[in-house]
């Protein structure tokens, strides 16, 4: 139920002028300050913004679960009426997890893994409610069969490393729905599902929002997902709101320069490098210590700036009956002068130079790469060495080719086998059986057996910078030891050219003596990057480099990413979940389920019909930040099949929506035989059984 401006519907939580300050040995530090929302029966209110903003400190605050050193220092909370804040602990227990629910980013922060999953939905009923265990524990497979859990008694006697992410997940929405709360607060609830799973997860908080007219807060820093979900939205900004609206009407004209750089930061569905660029905004987020109190606490990274926004405090500034923004020229916004950006590249011209130089050449090339795992087994036969040996075929058959200068994107869900697969090229497992060149050099072996030329030749930016830096050192140390190792420049050039790969990331000559924990996570992602170029290697292999990213850091990731590429002329291995960001960085597109490649060509052509069904799906769960965008909804049933057993014929046909609508026979030959590539022609090319011309037919899944 999307709720209308001027709607009639009841008041469940209404905060006004809210502050929250931690105490630290230096006194009070403000996180939130001055701000007012409300939240409606059946309406969702997205809250937005970079990290360190104070999205979740404002829910913590709400039910006043700060911490020892966290306090509301100043404003109002009233829920259905009564004022929160102020309330005992003993009084907020009761409304916490009954009247206010809240869904965790990682739902291992609110499942005991030692317990199973029925005793703790069970619990949450008894606990809030005067009702048997027997009747609290057919209660939660009912709500277990409301979330489209399969096989919910089962799962009710598992315990939580026994079910997926995606299943983790719905256990916990439905731990919160169990008695049915006034109000729902999700912080970051899908950040961490595949596209598949979380498209099916906001559409079951868009039917229970409808089924039992909740109110809800959605916190993310996704404004696809805000996009579909949120009937209001809120901007944050170091602690204050600076925008405020119907999603719609700030999705069509943004008023703060804020809300402006975060949508000039995310590519949309579609877009492509050669034909539009990203803004990243300038700066980082200031420390609460450093905020100012007099001035627009914005006016350091403003691309509109002026004398008068460093000399006072910007009052919210109505722009229509439920459209506010916190700026001085926000009515004029659109009319205002910008400051002076670094001029674009020719990247097209840039294109052009790189094709006519790569001669058909090509970096890498596999053929028929098989990666498996030898799968444990408990039975008897298997300890005296009988019955046959089961494998996990996790990389299983794959053909891929990477020309010199071009970017080739890895998509699929999670246990498709990316990650696999980079780990067998660049040498971290070992290849099982296929053919693998690198610059015309035949190679199977693991990284430690390789031609140490062959490892200088191709390096690896990895997701987690904290799990591939040493605590211990400083930046140039960490940088300088591979350029040491392969013996970059001699030994008394090792400090400058690590300050001149420093400056080649936009990090200065000062970082080359601190320490990672002085660094936030997008500059540890850069040092990784740098660490990457030191061997000044022909390929870079990204696994997720931007996933964990804020947008503005994501899009001066992403660009340096590409400016790193035209430099120095490097191939690229790019994975990611985000179907957006790999259409906007790649070249080519490789779509991979369950160890296959099932699709594979141009960027251009992977993005319109004809689809595989597989890529379809994926194309249509993807969140578009554009709440007018008119997309197909395409959801999967089930779960990726085990890479142990994965099904006969076609792998995608337990999933697969179309197969028995476009196949004469009703898809049974998907059951029985393996599908044959087929051609659309510029290297284009579809394992699937569904002919080229009945694929061709597609609608497209996105229409503007």
């Amino acid at each position: 139920m999307t709720v209308e401006s001027g709607t009639t519907a009841e008041v469940v939580l209404d905060a006004e002028h809210l502050s929250i300050a931690y105490e630290t040995r230096k006194g009070d530090v403000e996180a939130v300050r001055d701000v007012s929302f409300t939240v409606r029966e059946g309406e969702t209110l997205g809250l937005v913004g970079e990290s360190g903003c104070g999205k979740s400190t404002i829910a913590f605050g709400i039910v006043n679960h700060l911490g020892p050193n966290g306090k509301i220092n100043g404003g109002q909370i009233r829920f259905q009426g009564h004022e929160l804040v102020g309330r005992s602990t003993s009084e907020l227990n009761k409304l916490r997890g009954d009247r206010i629910a809240m869904v965790f980013q990682d739902p291992m922060q609110a499942l005991n893994p030692s317990i199973r999953m029925g005793d703790q939905l069970a619990e949450v009923l008894t606990c809030h409610r005067d009702m048997s265990w027997d009747e609290a524990w057919q209660r939660s497979i009912d709500m277990l069969k409301r979330v489209n859990m399969p096989d919910p008694e089962n799962i009710m006697r598992r315990y939580t490393h026994q079910i997926s992410g995606g299943q983790q997940q719905r256990v916990v929405i439905a731990m919160a729905m169990l008695n049915n709360p006034a109000l729902l607060i999700m912080d970051e609830p899908t950040t961490a599902l595949d596209v598949t799973v979380e498209a099916a997860v906001l559409d079951l908080i868009e039917e229970l929002k409808k089924d039992f007219n909740t109110a809800n807060i959605f916190i993310t820093h996704n404004l696809g997902v805000v996009a579909r979900v949120s009937d209001h939205l809120c901007v944050m900004y170091a602690g204050q709101m600076v925008e405020k609206g119907l999603v719609a009407d700030i999705f069509k004209r943004p008023c703060h320069p804020y809300t402006r750089g975060l949508m000039a930061a995310v590519p949309k569905l579609g877009d492509s490098k050669l034909d539009s660029i990203l803004y990243p905004i300038r700066g980082r987020v200031p420390a609460p210590a450093d905020r100012p109190r007099d001035a627009c606490i914005f006016a350091p990274r403003c691309d509109y700036v002026t004398d008068k926004c460093r000399e006072q405090r910007p009052p919210m500034i109505q722009i229509a009956s439920e459209h506010s923004a916190r700026c001085i020229y926000a009515e004029e916004i659109d009319q205002r002068p910008r400051a002076s950006r670094r001029p674009r590249r020719d990247q097209k011209l840039a294109e052009a130079k790189k094709q006519a130089q790569m001669n058909g050449q090509y970096l890498l090339n596999s053929e028929n790469l098989k990666l498996y795992y030898p799968a444990e087994s408990d039975s008897v036969i298997s300890l005296f060495g009988l019955g046959e040996k089961k494998y996990v075929k996790a990389v299983d058959d794959v053909s891929l080719r990477l020309a010199k200068g071009r970017t080739l994107g890895i998509v699929g869900e999670s246990g498709c086998g990316k990650s696999s697969l980079v780990k067998g090229l660049i040498g971290l497992e070992t290849l099982t059986d296929g053919k693998l060149e690198f610059l015309d050099m035949e190679i199977n072996e693991e990284v430690t057996d390789r031609n140490v030329d062959l490892v200088r030749e191709m390096q690896m930016v990895f997701q987690n910078p904290d799990a591939t830096l040493n605590p211990s050192y400083t930046i140039g140390k960490q940088i300088a030891r591979p350029i040491k190792r392969f013996k970059t420049v001699s030994k008394n050039q090792v400090k400058e050219e690590v300050i001149r790969l420093l400056k080649s990331v936009r990090l200065g000559p000062a970082y080359y003596d601190r320490l990672p924990r002085q660094l936030s996570g997008g500059e540890k992602q850069r040092v990784g990057i740098a660490r990457a170029l030191a061997s000044r290697p022909d390929l870079i292999i990204c696994d997720e480099p931007v996933s964990a990213l804020d947008v503005s850091v994501q899009a001066a990731v992403i660009n340096l990413l590409l400016e790193i590429q035209h430099t120095f002329g490097s191939s690229m291995i790019f994975i990611a979940h985000d179907l957006s960001v790999v259409r906007y960085f790649s070249d080519d597109i490789a779509v991979m389920y369950l160890g296959q490649v099932v699709e594979i060509g141009p960027a251009e052509k992977i993005y319109d019909p004809p689809y595989h069904p597989y890529t379809e799906a994926l194309l249509a769960a993807v969140p578009i930040a554009d709440p007018e965008a008119e997309q197909k909804e395409i959801r999967l049933s089930g779960n990726v099949p085990s890479a142990l057993n994965p099904p006969k014929g076609c792998r995608f046909h337990t999933r697969c929506p179309r197969r028995k609508g476009m196949l004469p026979d009703e898809g049974n030959i998907c059951t029985i035989e393996s599908p044959p590539w087929q051609q659309n022609g510029k290297g284009h090319r579809i394992l699937c059984h569904i002919p080229i011309e009945t694929l061709s037919q597609m609608e497209a899944v996105v229409h503007k």
